[in-house]
């Protein structure tokens, strides 16, 4: 008998390679690269097993294997030519670029002319070399697509985030020219809004009481803690009136920065008064303010993560976004993580799924200060469909809060919530929710637990 080989086992907080699809052996798909570096935007086109097309290479995928190849012994057969050079900065000038920001289209030709110049400067040196010739075709390609003109300015080839270890898309983006890896970084979705409502990493949707300090995350990288109270007496309802975000110390892209918002008090500025960490031009860490005291947007390029801050009414929401290798870098005593695992089930208001709507809407504090109405069914659902169009699990929430507090703020919230999914969220496939009916998750096993039954029969019989 073959011994069996012990699987290998990875120590608490350790960095998971990516998980391959047991099919992704057997047959070869084609490189998973993103086109023209959009950081969050569509992926290339795949071939996978089975596929009725032919594997296609764009200009840009064309470009990036040749930044590979370039370490094989091809390129080396004549030292002279510095294809390899004019690919790798070409790689370092666009692998920070995001096809939604301004200017993207004017910094993509920069650097498509540089790598053009760059190669034309090598050309003597390159004849009969394939690498290069690929690549004069490729850039030719793309200065088409994006109605480069040949003349203009350039990007400099010797830039300052060439493999920048303060930049997370940089460093990513190295270690696949490295290793030759090519798999795009996955990144999560977490948000927190409402009474409150708790979309986790694993894009489950939970109601939760959660009364008092709960951490959303912990984990090396980022800490994230929430402190929730009571909405109205009598309800087990409670909302965010406080948030404290740790971006812990990294190399020296950052120091610690602590920031932390109530209700009433959102700053602009760290806890320190500063609104960047790490180096002031590179500005690794910064905070930028959307809409004075209300809302607040995090960017932590050393991590690759975003955080939304917003205040609406007298509590707080919270949406991150956060590449999944660092999301579960994380020790073994860390694991409560509401974002990660979701909320324990003593805390869940929500039954797998289903958000059981009030009868009735509790009286409001005598101390509140916020204008509160008494809702019907009718008239919370009508109000509701005024800001948020489909009936997904957002839509219900607002229903749900509705009733619960009278409080209109929380329409703006789950709102405001949604919007920072399709802004944040990695894969609209995902972005809608629908809620389970009341014991909709007990019909829908039926049939495949019947099939399975089926398929069992036939297998004892053949």
């Amino acid at each position: 008998m073959v011994p069996m080989k012990k699987r290998k086992r990875f120590a608490p907080g350790a960095v998971l390679p990516p998980l391959i699809p047991p099919d992704a052996a057997a047959e070869p798909t084609c490189p998973a690269l993103r086109p023209e570096w959009m950081g969050m935007g569509k992926r290339a086109a795949l071939c996978y097993p089975g596929a009725d097309r032919r594997c296609t290479l764009g200009p840009l995928h064309l470009l990036l294997l040749l930044a590979l190849w370039g370490d094989t012994g091809y390129s080396q057969q004549q030292t002279q030519c510095r294809i390899q050079k004019c690919t790798t900065d070409f790689v370092s000038l666009t692998s920070h670029l995001n096809s939604g920001s301004d200017g993207f289209d004017s910094e993509f030709c920069k650097a498509l002319r540089a790598y053009a110049g760059c190669t034309h400067r090598t050309s003597k040196a390159c004849r009969g070399n394939l690498v290069y010739h690929s690549a004069v075709l490729g850039i030719s390609d793309l200065m088409s697509q994006r109605n480069c003109s040949k003349d203009g300015p350039t990007s400099s080839t010797n830039p300052e985030f060439s493999n920048d270890a303060c930049n997370y898309h940089s460093r990513v983006t190295a270690r696949e020219l490295q290793v030759g890896d090519q798999t795009q970084p996955n990144y999560l979705f977490c948000g927190l809004f409402g009474d409150p409502h708790l979309r986790t990493f694993k894009d489950h949707f939970q109601t939760c009481k959660v009364e008092g300090a709960w951490p959303l995350i912990d984990n090396n990288y980022l800490s994230v803690q929430v402190t929730n109270v009571p909405v109205v007496p009598g309800s087990s309802a409670t909302a965010t009136n406080k948030i404290t975000i740790i971006f812990k110390s990294y190399q020296d892209c950052t120091e610690q920065k602590v920031y932390q918002a109530v209700t009433d008090d959102l700053p602009s500025a760290f806890v320190d008064g500063t609104t960047s960490g790490g180096d002031s031009e590179m500005k690794t860490l910064r905070i930028i303010e959307k809409v004075g005291g209300k809302h607040v947007v995090m960017h932590a390029k050393y991590i690759g993560t975003t955080v939304i801050v917003r205040q609406l009414g007298n509590y707080l929401t919270l949406a991150i976004r956060m590449p999944e290798d660092l999301a579960m870098d994380y020790e073994e005593s860390q694991d409560l993580q509401l974002c990660m695992n979701g909320c324990p089930s003593s805390e869940r208001i929500d039954e797998g799924g289903h958000l059981r709507l009030p009868l009735v809407v509790n009286s409001p504090p005598s101390n509140s200060n916020q204008a509160r109405s008494v809702y019907t069914l009718e008239s919370a659902t009508a109000t509701c469909l005024e800001k948020i169009q489909h009936k997904h699990i957002y839509f219900n929430s607002c229903v749900f809060d509705l009733l619960t507090t009278g409080d209109v703020n929380f329409t703006a919230a789950a709102q405001s919530a949604w919007e920072d999914v399709e802004t944040l969220h990695p894969r609209k496939e995902r972005w809608q929710i629908f809620p389970n009916s009341g014991n909709g998750s007990k019909t829908s096993a039926l049939p495949a637990v019947v099939l399975g039954l089926v398929c069992l029969f036939f297998v004892a019989f053949l």
